[in-house]
C-alpha cells in the first residue's frame, strides 16, 4: 500500500473522501462477544483541528467512538508518544523541512512537524473521549530512532509493540478499529492485525482519512485484499 513515508504534500490540504471502494462492507448486523475488542487509534490533540498534524474533521470521530465504545467490554487506545528530537521530526534534520523525506536505517522517512511530544498538550488524548472502561493505553513511537504508525509493529517492520501478545493473552480475537487516520495508522494497524491472525473490522464512520495521492482508496483496497471487513457504526448490534 502507499505508505505514510511517501506523503510529500502539506497537511493543510488534508481531506476525507467517500469515493473509496465499498467491497469490504459486512452484510447485516455484526454481533459482539467476549472475544471482541475496540481499538481506538491516536485520537490526540495534534491530529485534531488546530493541531500540528490536524486531520480534516478529525474531531467528528469522537462522538461516534464514544457511542460504539459502550457496546464493548474491552477497549484499547493508542497514543503517539514521541521523544523530543524524534527521528520523524523535520527539526531533527539540518536543512530539512516538514513533508520532505530522508533516508534512515529502515528506509524512507517522511519528516513531520514536531507532534505528540511526550507530556505535551498536543500528545494528550482528546478531552472529549468518554471511555472510562478503557483498560490499556498503548504508547507508540517512543523509540527516538524509529517511527511507529501501526499499533502492532513499528516502522522498521520487525519491532513489535506487544499488543498482539496482550490481546491473545486476553483471548481477544476480533479487533474493531476506529480513529485517525484511516489510510495511515488505522490501515497499518488493520493490516498488521490480520498478519497476526486476528479477525479485523474497520468502523468507517468512526475514522477520518487524509487521502493524499490516492492513499485512501489504496488503503481500502489493501485492507480488502487482506480480509479486513469494512463496517459502519450502525452495523454493530446493541
Amino acid at each position: 500500500m502507499l505508505n505514510r513515508r511517501q506523503v510529500f504534500g502539506g497537511l493543510g490540504a488534508l481531506a476525507m473522501t467517500s469515493l473509496a471502494p465499498k467491497t469490504l462492507s459486512a452484510a447485516g448486523k455484526v454481533s459482539l462477544d467476549r472475544t471482541s475488542v475496540l481499538l481506538v487509534i491516536d485520537v490526540q490533540n495534534c491530529f485534531l483541528p488546530g493541531g500540528s498534524l490536524a486531520v480534516k474533521d478529525g474531531d467528528k470521530v469522537v462522538p461516534v467512538i464514544n457511542g460504539i465504545a459502550k457496546k464493548f467490554a474491552d477497549v484499547v487506545m493508542t497514543q503517539d508518544w514521541h521523544t523530543p528530537g524524534h527521528i520523524s521530526f523535520a527539526s531533527s534534520h539540518s536543512g530539512k523541512k516538514p513533508f520532505e523525506t530522508t533516508d534512515v536505517k529502515y528506509g524512507k522517512q517522511v519528516l513531520w512537524p514536531d507532534h505528540c511530544v511526550q507530556g505535551t498538550e498536543g500528545a494528550a488524548l482528546s478531552k472529549d473521549l468518554a471511555i472510562p472502561h478503557t483498560e490499556l493505553i498503548l504508547r507508540k513511537g517512543f523509540n527516538k530512532d524509529v517511527d511507529s504508525y501501526s499499533a502492532f509493529t513499528e516502522a522498521d517492520g520487525k519491532t513489535t509493540t506487544g499488543l498482539a501478545a496482550y490481546l491473545k493473552a486476553r483471548k481477544l480475537q476480533r479487533v474493531f478499529i476506529a480513529g485517525l487516520a484511516t489510510d495511515f495508522c488505522v490501515a497499518w494497524s488493520a493490516l498488521d492485525a490480520r498478519k497476526a491472525g486476528f479477525d479485523v473490522y474497520v468502523v468507517e464512520d468512526a475514522c477520518r482519512g487524509i487521502d493524499t495521492q490516492g492513499s485512501l482508496a489504496k488503503a481500502w483496497a489493501d485492507m480488502n485484499k487482506a480480509g479486513v471487513k469494512r463496517i459502519q457504526s450502525g452495523d454493530l448490534a446493541a
